[in-house]
């Protein structure tokens, strides 16, 4: 999925736009996106998905984001790179972080960005739902 460049700045725009309703999804595997977003879709929940982090750190630029489901290791720039540069570009966006491995280290870094949520693959399907309408609830309160 290609960034939308030349739009302005998240700061600057509207936070209720539609771009800020969709849940971002960020996996560089494809059967995992796919599957994120037929679960998110029978729940209602409108998605836009990147297959690579640069793409949707570029979309994070000019578009209001409440909340991405972050895969943590995806070839080139990986989740904890993406979550750092979240701080920066958006620190309001809330991070439900998943990972097929469980990695101490990768895991105690992610949490000092202090996600909604972690979730090992594969996971339970309600859970992750809970979660993420909590992600949403505390994004829309905030």
């Amino acid at each position: 999925m290609q960034g939308q460049v030349g739009r302005t700045p998240n700061r600057m725009r509207s936070e209720n736009s539609a771009e800020s309703h969709a849940v971002c999804l960020v996996d560089d595997d494809p059967l995992v996106l796919n599957s994120l977003r037929h679960l998110l879709a029978s729940d209602g929940i409108a998605t836009r998905s990147f297959d690579k982090a640069e793409t949707f750190l570029a979309h994070i630029e000019v578009n209001p984001v409440a909340l991405v489901v972050l895969d943590i290791w995806m070839e080139r720039v990986t989740g904890l790179e993406v979550l750092a540069q979240l701080c920066v570009l958006s620190p309001q966006t809330r991070v439900i972080v998943v990972t097929a491995r469980d990695d101490l280290a990768a895991r105690a870094t992610a949490m000092q960005s202090r996600p909604v949520a972690f979730f090992i693959k594969p996971f339970s399907d309600e859970k992750f739902l809970a979660a993420l309408h909590d992600a949403l609830a505390q994004a829309k309160n905030s």
